[in-house]
């Protein structure tokens, strides 16, 4: 938790002037190279266009918790409701769902991404442009990066929404454990519907598996936009993320030990190591969390 909000805080505190000054360029002196390493001046150094790693860093890190959180919410919500309909329904619409779910689950997950990507971006796009229009006219910054904005949300969305597979077959296995119990049949005899039985009895049960896994989420969501990002499908140049960064620096590899070259490291480390850190915390937090609240890890 130390090392999560050590990383997690600056990104979030520092995000409005790591907005005005990640693209901001400062290539020196005619016919120098641009990339300087840590100083003083520049804590992570810069980049090949002259931008303080630093500050894209920040910003980097920022979008990255956003993206992974805002999709832990999405996929929690869509499998802790479908897991929870499919096991408490049962019979010919539990096995309906459940298919559904394994069919999802034999698709390739990153072609699932970019089908959604391409499919809903330019809409989500015009809506971001529009709601720029109105609220501060066409030249305000949302109406001008209507296509980054939605960039970001329709990667934010196509993760979460491919991610709830885990979760919904988590939940269905707890209800189904739970409907046989003698406080939901006694629920249902003092006429209790479907709903308030999901909702008052049931879901209350349910809230250990649900944090634990959510948590565990988390740092899935994040690798996998970070992945995207790299493999150029993600968060799109000049906006920083973890992943984009670390291919921006990828091209330095190449020139280490060639033509008396020296290998800019600040470029590949930094976001590789806020990104593993980050990782790292986060799969120990769930860990805790599941020997915490679940039962059956606390009894191992």
């Amino acid at each position: 938790m130390v090392i999560l909000l050590a990383i997690a805080l600056p990104c979030i505190v520092t995000l409005p002037w790591s907005l005005s000054r990640y693209d901001k360029q400062d290539v020196g002196d005619v016919g120098a190279d641009p990339r300087r390493a840590p100083s003083w001046a520049e804590p992570m150094g810069t980049d090949q266009l002259g931008r303080s790693l630093m500050w894209r860093c920040l910003l980097g890190g920022a979008i990255s918790l956003g993206i992974g959180g805002s999709a832990a919410i999405i996929s929690v919500l869509t499998g802790v409701a479908w897991g929870a309909i499919s096991g408490y329904s049962g019979g010919r619409v539990d096995a309906t769902m459940m298919r559904t779910v394994d069919v999802l689950y034999g698709l390739p997950y990153v072609l699932l991404v970019v089908i959604l990507g391409v499919a809903f971006e330019p809409r989500v796009t015009g809506i971001v442009r529009w709601c720029g229009e109105v609220t501060t006219g066409p030249d305000g910054w949302l109406s001008r990066e209507a296509g980054t904005v939605a960039n970001v949300v329709t990667l934010l969305a196509a993760i979460g929404g491919v991610s709830w597979l885990t979760m919904a077959r988590v939940i269905r296995g707890q209800v189904l454990s739970l409907r046989a119990q003698p406080f939901v049949e006694a629920a249902r005899a003092c006429g209790a519907g479907p709903a308030r039985v999901v909702w008052r009895h049931m879901l209350p049960n349910l809230v250990g598996p649900i944090v634990v896994y959510a948590t565990l989420t988390v740092p899935s969501a994040i690798l996998q936009e970070s992945f995207l990002s790299f493999l150029g499908i993600g968060v799109r140049p000049p906006l920083p993320s973890w992943g984009n960064l670390a291919a921006e620096a990828l091209p330095e590899l190449s020139a280490f030990g060639l033509g008396g070259t020296s290998f800019r490291w600040w470029l590949l480390f930094w976001p590789c190591a806020l990104l593993g850190l980050t990782l790292m915390a986060l799969n120990f937090l769930g860990d805790a969390l599941r020997a915490r609240l679940d039962p059956r890890g606390r009894g191992a």
